[in-house]
């Protein structure tokens, strides 16, 4: 890859590439190495040996901080592939199977969120051990009722934006 971590020297620089510090970034590649053998089936380095291509990702720590720079940076594959030193579809495919092997790390470490919540009772079984909960919600546009009456339910009272 073009870039690297080794002059990231502040927690400040980690958060800004990746939204976590080298502490918190070090656990997670512990998992992410496991969960990638895991399902792949070998490590990378021992699948690169075996194969004479030469890849722009030569680690676990490298497929990692690709993945979570993508996630962070909110880049284009164009312009993620230019920092990596490879072409936009190359990069689409990388961080396809990045999110994949993070997806599987994070359900190990139980930092996936459910994603099988159907009612109240589900909601309260799955939180049933959190003390504070915060979730962020937007307000969705619906189509606006005719009777007066059924228009007040959906009042918000919030102004609306004129340009």
């Amino acid at each position: 890859m073009n870039f690297n971590l080794t002059n990231k020297n502040t927690t400040r620089q980690w958060r800004a590439l990746i939204a976590l510090d080298a502490k918190q970034f070090d656990i997670l590649l512990e998992v992410f190495k496991e969960s990638y053998l895991v399902l792949q089936g070998a490590t990378l380095k021992s699948r690169l040996m075996n194969d004479k291509a030469t890849y722009c990702i030569n680690s676990e720590r490298e497929l990692l901080l690709f993945t979570l720079t993508s996630l962070k940076q909110s880049l284009t594959y164009d312009a993620l592939g230019v920092m990596a030193g490879m072409d936009g579809s190359h990069a689409k495919k990388t961080q396809r199977l990045g999110l994949r092997i993070l997806t599987h790390a994070l359900c190990v470490l139980k930092h996936m969120p459910a994603r099988d919540i159907d009612n109240i009772d589900d909601f309260k079984a799955y939180f049933s051990d959190i003390e504070e909960l915060i979730i962020d919600v937007t307000e969705q546009d619906i189509q606006r009722p005719s009777d007066k009456e059924i228009q007040k339910e959906f009042y918000s009272g919030k102004k609306k934006l004129t340009q």
